[in-house]
């Protein structure tokens, strides 16, 4: 499993699709599926930016991989984002359950992110919940890449301020 993570807006989907299209991967996107799968009072904190609870994105993560042969190469978008996705994952890991081969950190700063986000036009893209997304992922994400290093997964750091085509040929030097 290759794992990207960054906050919204530092081209992880893109990048994702592209990579799966490339390595002939399967691309799973918590995102996708919550904005798929989740509805009411949970869809509208969603939408405002806020974190669902470790244990909802968890069972979801579950499901995934129940719908895929976790022991073949994939890519995995948007998850863990809290210690306690991380540590769930990690444990799947030394259990055998799953195997994370690598994880791809996508760096881009608080201004190009929001400039990225806004033209993207998504209802949940206004300057407020773009500014608590990226607070909540320095305070709550941030943390956990080092918990990757921590448990010898080699964690990748990629500069995603520059273009797509150029984020993309340095994953695939990476990857080779």
């Amino acid at each position: 499993m290759i794992i990207l993570m960054g906050v919204a807006g530092s081209g992880k989907s893109l990048l994702g699709r592209r990579v799966a299209d490339k390595k002939a991967l399967p691309w799973l996107s918590t995102g996708e599926f919550l904005r798929m799968l989740v509805a009411g009072k949970r869809r509208v904190e969603m939408l405002e930016g806020k974190l669902l609870q470790d244990s909802e994105v968890i069972e979801l993560a579950d499901k995934i991989f129940h719908m895929i042969d976790t022991k073949d190469e994939f890519i995995l978008d948007g998850f863990p984002r809290t210690k306690s996705q991380s540590d769930w994952l990690i444990a799947q890991h030394n259990a055998g359950l799953i195997n994370i081969t690598a994880v791809l950190h996508l760096e881009a700063g608080e201004k190009v992110v929001e400039e990225r986000l806004l033209l993207r036009g998504r209802q949940d893209d206004t300057k407020e919940s773009i500014a608590e997304r990226f607070n909540e992922y320095r305070s709550v994400t941030l943390p956990i890449i080092k918990d990757f290093e921590v448990h010898g997964v080699e964690v990748h750091h990629i500069n995603a301020e520059q273009t797509p085509d150029e984020v993309f040929d340095s994953v695939m030097s990476l990857l080779k």
